[in-house]
């Protein structure tokens, strides 16, 4: 790791993506943080143009700085998609320089944007992990709880509810039913009053089919009479 002196208002320092550049002091806003240098690569020269690393930044069509060399220290810094500086290129001059978009406070990592091409390129197929696309994703994710527990509660409401209809259904079905008697047939008016008038001839009785007393006595005083 290169050394850095203390009169620089930076220092490298452990990243959420490996190493990274802190500021040591504040910065303020507009202030040139530090160049960010190395080889300059030609696209018309084909040596140059087979060269391929993460550290390459192109000034224009033509020039490129290879930023790969240890000793350049801006090659620490880190993507944002909220950076806190930006890079200032010189296409003249063949010059970049990282510069301050807002004050950095001392501990805060410096950063800035790449630019979309190297973003498609190296960070979209690992996912950016900025403090910004961070919070996004933990965002959603709560979001996608949030919602996973909502359509939970709808499900389970919606269950009790269908139970308690059931059982509000069985409840009043079984008010209405009754114990069920057994029917007795009814008796014809006849068989209920046999003597009824227009009801047909009356049905005798042990007490019809007996002999009238009045009949019998007078027989048997004849044959008193007879025997005297």
């Amino acid at each position: 790791m290169p050394e850095i002196s203390s009169s620089k208002p930076y220092r490298i320092g452990r990243s959420k993506t490996g190493l990274g550049l802190f500021a040591t002091r504040k910065i303020k806003k507009g202030t040139k943080i530090i160049r960010y240098f190395g080889p300059l690569l030609d696209s018309k020269n084909k040596k140059h143009d087979d060269i391929d690393n993460k550290y390459l930044f192109e000034i224009n069509n033509r020039w490129t700085i290879d930023g790969s060399t240890r000793k350049n220290i801006a090659r620490y810094i880190n993507h944002a998609c909220r950076p806190n500086a930006e890079s200032d290129v010189s296409s003249r001059k063949r010059k970049v320089i990282i510069r301050a978009i807002k004050t950095i406070e001392p501990g805060e990592e410096i950063n800035y944007d790449y630019g979309t091409d190297y973003f498609k390129i190296f960070l979209k197929p690992i996912g950016c992990k900025c403090d910004h696309c961070e919070k996004k994703r933990a965002k959603k994710r709560a979001e996608a709880r949030a919602e996973k527990l909502r359509l939970k509660l709808k499900a389970e409401k919606k269950a009790a509810k269908k139970a308690d209809k059931a059982a509000r259904k069985a409840t009043k079905a079984a008010g209405k039913t009754k114990p069920s008697k057994a029917v007795k047939k009814p008796l014809s008016a006849a068989r209920a009053n046999p003597h009824a008038r227009g009801t047909g001839k009356p049905t005798k009785t042990k007490a019809s089919r007996t002999k009238p007393l009045s009949r019998v006595q007078p027989k048997a005083a004849s044959r008193a009479r007879r025997a005297s």
